[in-house]
């Protein structure tokens, strides 16, 4: 969707063929944020040009974001991606969590099995282990 047909300046060509193209969500230069500095950007131009020979064209184009009130494709898919590596980051962090206090238990666990160990070695020579019954498994 052009704004306005060509010009015979093409700085100004170039301004507002960017403008349509952040504003369609298809940036070739920028990140695809809307904001003057990704419009100079992508229209290959110094962001002077905008705030002091262009004015006109950068209120326009802050007017259309307003009006527009949404993130543009290119970006919202970077958000996606951002929010759903934060969503695997949280999970993550939960279980590393849980795998230490496992690590815990289980630590605290053979350590004491190593004293109950080294008693029962140092209490006698007779001193033997008792099997714990198990129950009868069918073939």
């Amino acid at each position: 969707m052009t704004t306005s047909p060509p010009t015979a300046d093409p700085t100004r060509d170039a301004i507002i063929a960017a403008m349509d193209r952040l504003l369609a969500g298809t940036p070739l230069r920028s990140s695809g944020r809307l904001s003057v500095s990704q419009l100079a950007i992508e229209a290959s131009v110094k962001r002077w040009h905008l705030t002091h020979q262009h004015l006109d064209l950068k209120e326009l184009f802050q007017a259309r974001v307003q009006a527009a009130a949404s993130t543009p494709k290119a970006f919202a898919a970077r958000l996606s991606e951002h929010e759903d590596l934060k969503d695997k980051h949280a999970k993550l962090i939960a279980h590393c969590a849980d795998l230490e206090e496992r690590l815990k238990s289980y630590a605290t666990a053979i350590s004491l099995l190593t004293l109950e160990n080294a008693t029962l070695t140092a209490s006698g020579a007779d001193a033997s282990v008792v099997p714990l019954p198990r129950p009868e498994t069918s073939p």
